[in-house]
């Protein structure tokens, strides 16, 4: 099964999560992180990395941001390079997750992304699609 980590500013993450386990019940492998003004981007970032491992079994974590380029975003996509089956998904909504939610026992990561970000609409991206769109800068030697 994927593991979510839900992350976004002020409540967004716990209400998103509350929400779903209302619906649902208990999430297995899913997490909240809130990002509270004034909280550093170090702290987020270890908050992250706990959410992460814990909610990893080895089929992947797909971390669920608010907005794309945003503190929350930026911190998972640094971890996303330093764990397989990691991606990162930007402007998620709760229709869209409650639609999401059982695809995370059958599908792999890059098939969820794939099909998040379809489903999404214009309003949803990845890290991947982003930087589809604007490849690294390559530094060429002669």
């Amino acid at each position: 099964m994927l593991g979510w980590v839900i992350a976004g500013h002020d409540d967004y993450a716990q209400k998103m999560l509350e929400a779903l386990e209302q619906r649902f019940g208990p999430q297995p492998q899913c997490c909240a992180v809130n990002f509270w003004k004034g909280l550093s981007t170090n702290m987020l970032s270890r908050m992250m990395c706990d959410a992460l491992h814990h909610c990893c079994s080895g089929d992947g974590v797909i971390f669920l941001t608010d907005i794309t380029g945003d503190a929350p975003y930026r911190t998972a996509a640094l971890m996303n390079h330093k764990h397989e089956h990691c991606e990162v998904i930007s402007g998620v909504t709760l229709p869209l997750l409650i639609i999401m939610r059982e695809q995370r026992e059958n599908v792999s990561s890059e098939a969820f992304r794939q099909r998040i970000v379809e489903l999404g609409g214009e309003a949803v991206s990845s890290l991947w699609h982003q930087q589809q769109k604007n490849p690294p800068f390559l530094l060429l030697h002669k």
